[in-house]
């Protein structure tokens, strides 16, 4: 971990430094005049319903309270990387992890670890939109009651919803993950014409690979936000044993060395 998380003050507020809010201001610029026309219209409203701005790091607090008030959705700080367990009962109580560490300028293009703008920037703004909320909410609810033996194949489905998922709009496809709406070259891949996409398949999700440092050779794409919730009626845990036992399918993507 390169980073070092920040803890809140007395006050539960996030101390930010002037640079930091000036790196933030860049990175949430450069987004701002990329994603019009390549991202889902929902989660530009999500923008302005959370009142990010250019401005400063956002406080986790406010975040919290805008979302508690629209969806009954929260945001908690933690460290950037958490116990799978820790992570999947945040979700199971409608509350994203929100890690508290900002990217130094010579990160701007690409940093492994989530840091807020991450989470912030991209995970947000959607959690305003009731059905994606839904999904969220059981989703975690689901990996908690399924447990270790079924969380690596249920964070396929986190993948390649959450982080990397697209949607058709009246507009067109349109991105909706968090990992494409935060980066740049992403965005420029998922929207260019050229990327494979599939339509949204549970048991293809889980028998798909994927690789976190490329973009992505391939995405999956929903109707709606309330197909995504409704997919989740299906036995998840039947479904993960089968694609268990056929096994993955091969990667789109070269191993890692």
């Amino acid at each position: 971990m390169a980073y070092a998380s920040k803890l809140p003050g007395p006050d539960g507020r996030y101390a930010y430094s002037p640079q930091e809010d000036a790196t933030w201001g860049a990175l949430f610029d450069r987004q701002m005049r990329t994603l019009p026309g390549r991202v889902a219209p929902a989660y530009l409203d999500g923008v302005a319903k959370l009142g990010l701005t250019r401005d400063r790091v956002p406080q986790i607090a406010e975040i919290d309270a805008r979302l508690a008030a629209l969806t009954g959705a929260g945001v908690e700080g933690v460290p950037a990387i958490i116990p799978p367990a820790q992570f999947f009962d945040l979700l199971s109580r409608r509350h994203f992890p929100v890690a508290t560490f900002l990217r130094r300028p010579e990160d701007m293009d690409y940093i492994e670890e989530p840091d807020i703008f991450h989470e912030v920037f991209g995970h947000c703004p959607l959690l305003t939109d009731p059905a994606y909320a839904d999904f969220i909410e059981r989703f975690g609810k689901i990996a908690v009651t399924l447990g270790k033996p079924y969380s690596w194949r249920l964070f396929r489905l986190f993948w390649f919803t959450v982080e990397f998922g697209m949607i058709r709009t009246p507009g067109g496809l349109r991105a909706y993950g968090a990992g494409i709406v935060s980066s740049p070259s992403e965005t420029a891949h998922a929207t260019g014409g050229t990327a494979e996409m599939l339509d949204f398949d549970l048991m293809t999700v889980f028998r798909t690979p994927y690789r976190i440092d490329i973009v992505q050779p391939v995405y999956f794409v929903i109707d709606s936000f309330d197909q995504l919730a409704a997919a989740l009626d299906a036995d998840i845990a039947g479904m993960i044993d089968s694609a268990k036992r056929l096994g993955d399918l091969p990667p789109r993507f070269d191993q890692a060395a």
